[in-house]
């Protein structure tokens, strides 16, 4: 079955790593296109969904950066916004487990200023579902237009969020204070249990599944680095184990689960309503999927997705491991 488009919505963010520094006094950095929505956007496409894109993109030099990556990975750039505003900047520095750490340069750059008029003309007529989160759902003053998008695109697709917390950046009671409306839009609820622990401090991941459910969302998936994850299905549960990675960073990892997660939703014709027809046996094989897509994520540097063809050669979890194993 020939998936239906899915449509993110979100900001693209240039992560700056920093390296060794070559002279006295002298940061270097390796500049590479990140940002949650759009690093979902780009594996979603290379996994082979029709991908498309909605941002708004500065012409500054990590604008041409974001606009050239998410091309060469096949996402749908047709209705980004051509933005006068620079892009948002995030300078990463990795501790020994390849964990980043981030701080952001995002003052009134162009990823949160979207207007009612810049996503009044998308159409939404071949789009399963529509998929956002991260600062662009509590970044103003395009918050709340996000929202108001998600609300019209919800009577036709299936509706996706991940909150993505940056605590630097906004504070966690802000992403609490709107969780429970972002649930009552959403069918599809992703997060990780760093931020479920911002979130609900010291909740059970199954007694936050329910509070979850209680708002709106009928599948909640949690994801939880090497432990795997947890997904709950209007309270039916399971627990799906992690692929044993040999980490260069977990970069974009999560990010990459969500897209493997849609996508194998959608390749087999599960997107596009509410959810009715989904079982929890479904949502097992989608996340048992999502996590291969993760661990070979974390296999390379950065937010850097695999394409299609590397999943198609691996049948087992045995088989990911080799090829991670292999990698250079």
């Amino acid at each position: 079955m020939h998936p239906r488009q899915i449509t993110v919505l979100g900001e693209c963010v240039a992560d700056a790593f920093a390296e060794s520094a070559r002279a006295r006094n002298e940061l270097a950095l390796r500049v590479l296109p990140g940002g949650g929505p759009a690093n979902t956007a780009a594996a979603l496409a290379r996994l082979g969904s029709p991908a498309r894109f909605l941002a708004r993109l500065s012409g500054d030099v990590f604008g041409r950066l974001f606009r050239a990556h998410l091309e060469a990975s096949g996402v749908d750039l047709s209705h980004v916004i051509e933005a006068a505003e620079p892009s948002t900047l995030a300078v990463a520095e990795l501790d020994a487990q390849g964990r980043a750490a981030f701080s952001f340069h995002a003052q009134a750059t162009a990823d949160w200023q979207w207007t009612s008029a810049e996503l009044a003309g998308v159409d939404l007529a071949d789009t399963a579902c529509v998929h956002t989160g991260s600062l662009a759902l509590v970044k103003e003053p395009g918050a709340a237009v996000v929202e108001d998008f998600l609300a019209a695109a919800a009577p036709r697709a299936t509706i996706s969020i991940d909150p993505n917390l940056r605590p630097l950046l906004v504070r966690p009671e802000v992403y609490r204070a709107r969780l429970a409306h972002w649930c009552g839009l959403a069918d599809v609820l992703r997060l990780s249990e760093d931020d479920l622990n911002l979130l609900l401090p010291g909740t059970p991941p199954e007694q936050a599944c329910d509070t979850w459910h209680a708002a709106g969302a009928r599948l909640v998936v949690i994801t939880r680095g090497a432990d795997g994850a947890v997904a709950s299905l209007d309270g039916e549960r399971v627990r799906v184990p992690a692929v044993a990675t040999p980490v260069v960073d977990t970069v974009g990892a999560g990010d990459s689960f969500t897209a493997g997660l849609l996508h194998h939703l959608g390749t087999h014709g599960l997107l596009g309503g509410r959810l009715t027809d989904l079982r929890l046996d479904d949502v097992e094989a989608a996340c048992l999927f999502a996590t291969k897509v993760a661990a070979l994520t974390c296999s390379v540097a950065g937010p850097n997705p695999p394409w299609q063809d590397q999943l198609a050669q691996f049948t087992t979890d045995e088989d990911v491991v080799r090829h991670l194993d292999s990698t250079p």
